[in-house]
């Protein structure tokens, strides 16, 4: 059965751990695998705009051995020229992998039920489960490392403040539970995580040991945190709404007052791009705590990790 990588928890708490310890092997080492030699291709294709992942999936197919060929989403017009079934039956026959970064999980799915060759989510409105692999990698190296056995990153805390109904929230819940990490969501009450993602997110907590909560006051989900990060107010799509979320997010930008109720050590966190005097202060992102830069970078490394994952699943 072919292996796609469409939501985090498509992974195992364990097979999550064997990802982040092969993404540290290739971090030392970045062509100690080439399952994509010959070359085979992988087919990256984008609806949304795009630099870390364009950038990260590029490198990183080449690095794996494999040639990787970008595809303009606004171009093909996947799902309103022609279907998503049709294209993904046309694209399966011709490459060995598909990377999409696209606007619906549905689409996704529908790609991995017919394409025949593994799916990598590269972003959807629902999930960024690349971006979360990347971070609990950058969590690790910040934080003592991968645990010794279990869950990868058991006994640290996460706390996550700002929109908790957005990809990142969701994935960091659903990420942060497989690595039996707690994490603490703090978000307005009309931006909470969806019931579902929180449901299924609660049931892997109580396999992994990991403890979960949503709050509304971020002061309360950053105290003793190991590492606290945030998402940008407004996420794609949703500019006609910068006005109205900017007024209801004020009160949970990352600066430098709630990162000092965290842990002493603590780590601060975006995925970026980041709105400086928005979600976080400059401050933050650009003082000691800051680990942004190799979250970014850790993003080719956990997807080489997955892409190899996939390659031999």
């Amino acid at each position: 059965m072919t292996r796609s990588f469409l939501v985090d928890d498509d992974l195992t708490s364990a097979e999550q751990r064997a990802v982040l310890e092969l993404a540290a092997e290739l971090k030392v080492d970045r062509h100690a695998r080439t399952p994509f030699a010959g070359p085979q291709s992988v087919a990256i294709i984008f609806d949304k705009p795009t630099l870390r992942t364009q950038v990260s999936f590029a490198v990183g197919i080449a690095e794996l051995g494999g040639y990787p060929m970008a595809v303009d989403g606004t171009m093909a017009q996947i799902g309103t020229r022609e279907s998503v079934a049709d294209v993904a039956r046309v694209i399966g026959r011709q490459v060995h992998a598909i990377v999409w970064r696209t606007y619906f999980q549905s689409d996704l799915e529908a790609m991995a039920q017919w394409s025949g060759v593994p799916v990598v989510n590269a972003l959807t409105d629902d999930y960024h489960p690349c971006q979360a692999l990347a971070d609990l990698l950058t969590i690790a190296e910040h934080t003592g490392g991968l645990a010794n056995s279990g869950p990868a990153l058991a006994g640290r805390t996460f706390a996550y403040v700002g929109d908790g109904s957005n990809n990142m929230a969701h994935s960091y819940l659903l990420a942060g539970a497989l690595a039996g990490m707690d994490v603490h969501i703090a978000a307005p009450a009309d931006y909470q995580p969806r019931p579902d993602i929180l449901a299924r997110a609660q049931a892997i907590a109580a396999e992994t040991g990991a403890a979960l909560s949503v709050v509304e006051d971020p002061r309360l989900a950053v105290v003793g945190a190991d590492a606290v990060a945030t998402d940008t107010w407004v996420s794609m799509g949703q500019e006609e709404e910068q006005a109205a979320r900017e007024a209801v997010f004020v009160p949970y930008q990352l600066d430098e007052d709630l990162l000092a109720l965290a842990h002493p050590n603590a780590i601060a966190m975006h995925c970026l791009p980041a709105y400086r005097g928005k979600e976080i202060a400059a401050e933050v992102i650009d003082g000691p705590a800051s680990v942004v830069w190799d979250e970014a970078e850790n993003r080719l490394h956990v997807q080489k990790a997955v892409l190899t994952f996939l390659a031999s699943a």
